[in-house]
């Protein structure tokens, strides 16, 4: 069974050809009844499939919130090991639960305890879809920012309310052991 090791978007040095590219799809081959791709392929736009040992990530080191990385987040749905199909009608999705997954190898991230889950399953897939939703919601936060950064004299008073609110917002999530500078990029 495979996992995607690149995502779409993403910059790669494609070896046998020598040169950079960007993978345009992702392309699994799934076999009936394995819950995973038995092989993933990768399209570049060099007019055929590579395979992952072919290709080699760009490592330049970009920003944690770069849109490639942020935009990777997705809902998994995970099986409910103590409680069957049947047991759980009321639930949005029966016998499962949702892992909010942030990395691209399929692990890491957020997942609840299914005894909580069975409280309020309705509140934590609420919360699951925030979760997925929350580096889009900071892109935009970003874009206001900079916005009200740059025409704050042209502004009416409740965008730039909102404006000066998505900086504060930005402050507290790369606030990193009291560093209250705002990250260039959300200030420009």
């Amino acid at each position: 069974m495979a996992k995607a090791a690149f995502h779409k978007s993403q910059k790669v040095f494609v070896k046998p050809v020598g040169t950079w590219a960007v993978v345009e799809q992702v392309l699994p081959q799934w076999v009936k009844g394995l819950d995973e791709p038995l092989k993933v392929h990768y399209d570049v736009g060099l007019g055929r499939e590579f395979s992952a040992s072919e290709l080699v990530a760009d490592k330049s080191g970009a920003p944690i919130d770069d849109v490639a990385v942020l935009n990777n987040w997705r809902i998994n749905r995970a099986r409910n090991r103590w409680k069957d199909t049947e047991d759980t009608t009321s639930h949005p999705y029966p016998g499962t639960f949702p892992v909010v997954t942030t990395d691209e190898k399929n692990w890491g991230g957020w997942r609840v305890p299914s005894s909580e889950y069975d409280r309020d399953p309705e509140r934590i897939e609420f919360q699951a879809r925030i979760i997925q939703s929350s580096p889009q919601l900071m892109q935009i936060a970003q874009a206001l920012a900079k916005f009200g950064h740059h025409y704050s004299d042209d502004m009416p008073a409740e965008l730039l309310d909102l404006s000066k609110k998505a900086t504060m917002l930005l402050r507290r999530i790369h606030d990193r052991a009291g560093d209250m500078s705002i990250p260039a990029q959300a200030a420009e």
